[in-house]
């Protein structure tokens, strides 16, 4: 056959097919004791409907400018005229899943790397409905966000689970749209409970553990029970086995969800501690067969930390079982937690072994500024929109420093205020070393502070 006269008949046979496979299925009525409905689908029909697919598109810049044709011919770089081509521009999507929890309200919960690339977000409901949405709440330690459908606010949602009941061996369903397959269901079995992994940007913990496939685009998506209720918000997959996929608990999601409508960001939390990374010398000092742990150098009074009995020179093996290897697992940990939840630390004191618990409370600003000014050695006050220097501990550690000094800088981020300054001392409180920007009769220097 000629293949011209193949290629029109192709043309004309397969819009045909296209609308044939696209036509609706008929609906087959089920008898309602159908052997067929089976806890899954129950499930999957009553909680998909408040699934949603999401996409998140941001214009970047790709890295390299526009070829210009002449480039060919006389070399890379001529320009004509002197002129420099627009840098080319391109649209990034990515896609995730979520799920309505308050219909009237419209209010959506996915994960935070979700939106992260900022720009437009899009919702998709099941019935074929598409609505903009805007972020009204990210907490990335926890990879939590929560969206806001700009449309009708009588939207189908998602009945969450009353409390953290989930047993292993459970029978969870998993729905999302890996790479782009709206609503793909899933099923599998919880496989554990108050799992901790380290990702990309952080420590999670309590994390559920299941077998159920969850792929890309499945993230932010729900896990539910056989009941149909929001158990969970699938976050991860486990990148070295298959198989393997993790879910934000929903008591979890809903707690940060709560701080996030209600303040915007979420309060910090400590124990009321100060703690050091072991060396050989400590190590072998305090009689330890392996350098592992945070060394106990200070407890603050009236903190969760005295209230449990930890004292200087106890040594922190793990907290919830995550094994600490330096200050960095101590802060990551700490971040991944809310207010009141307890933590369980396994302790050496004097060659035993214990276990304590206590629960972190919210790290507020007037302890943070008592704790900087005691540890860091200085006092700042705000002045025509800066941070001047008021008071310097002629012992301290930033005994450097004159009054009046402007601390322009910290960590390698600008000060503009005193919430940035205490937002940075909380980050970098147990850091060997903090670098200093510091501004002096009109010049800038940078400064080491070795607390």
């Amino acid at each position: 056959m000629n293949m011209t006269r193949f290629f029109r008949r192709c043309a004309v046979v397969l819009p045909a097919v296209c609308l044939l496979l696209l036509r609706p299925l008929p609906s087959v009525a089920i008898p309602p004791d159908s052997p067929r409905l089976t806890p899954v689908v129950r499930a999957v029909q009553l909680a998909a409907p408040a699934v949603v697919n999401i996409t998140s598109t941001s214009v970047i810049d790709a890295g390299s400018r526009a070829m210009n044709p002449l480039e060919q011919f006389f070399g890379p770089g001529f320009q004509p005229f002197g002129g420099m081509p627009p840098a080319r521009r391109r649209k990034r999507v990515s896609l995730g899943s979520g799920v309505i929890v308050d219909g009237s309200r419209g209010y959506v919960l996915t994960n935070a790397h979700v939106i992260s690339g900022g720009g437009e977000v899009t919702v998709n409901l099941l019935d074929g409905r598409e609505f903009p949405a805007i972020v009204r709440g990210a907490d990335p330690d926890f990879d939590i966000a929560v969206l806001e459908i700009q449309g009708p606010h009588d939207l189908p949602s998602l009945r969450p689970a009353a409390s953290p009941d989930l047993l292993p061996g459970e029978t969870v369903i998993a729905i999302g749209n890996p790479f782009g397959f709206n609503h793909t269901v899933t099923t599998g079995v919880v496989s554990a409970l108050g799992r901790s992994i380290r990702g990309e940007s952080g420590l999670f913990t309590d994390l559920i553990q299941t077998d159920a496939a969850i792929n890309p685009g499945n993230s932010g998506g729900p896990l539910l029970d056989l009941e149909g209720r929001l158990v969970g918000i699938n976050t991860a997959v486990h990148a070295k086995g298959e198989g393997i996929g993790f879910a934000i608990p929903i008591h979890k999601a809903l707690r940060v969800m709560d701080n996030l409508m209600d303040h915007g960001k979420r309060s910090p939390l400590w124990l009321g501690l100060h703690v050091e990374n072991l060396d050989q010398r400590m190590a072998q000092a305090l009689g330890l067969r392996e350098m592992r742990g945070l060394l106990v150098a200070a407890v603050y009074a009236h903190t969760p930390a005295a209230a449990a009995g930890l004292e200087p020179g106890d040594v922190i093996e793990s907290i919830n079982g995550v094994v600490l290897d330096d200050r960095g697992d101590y802060l990551d940990l700490l971040r991944n937690q809310l207010p009141g939840e307890q933590l369980r630390l396994v302790v050496q004191r004097a060659g035993g072994r214990q276990e304590l618990r206590l629960a972190p409370v919210e790290f507020d600003d007037s302890t943070a500024r008592r704790i900087m000014e005691s540890h860091w050695g200085f006092t700042l006050q705000p002045s025509g929109g800066r941070l001047v220097v008021a008071s310097v501990r002629p012992d301290g550690p930033a005994n450097f420093l004159r009054r009046g000094d402007v601390l322009a800088g910290i960590g390698g981020k600008a000060l503009r205020s005193q919430d940035e300054l205490l937002q940075a001392f909380r980050q970098l409180r147990l850091a060997g070393q903090v670098l200093l920007q510091v501004e002096r009769g009109g010049r800038l220097y940078y400064a080491r502070l070795l607390p």
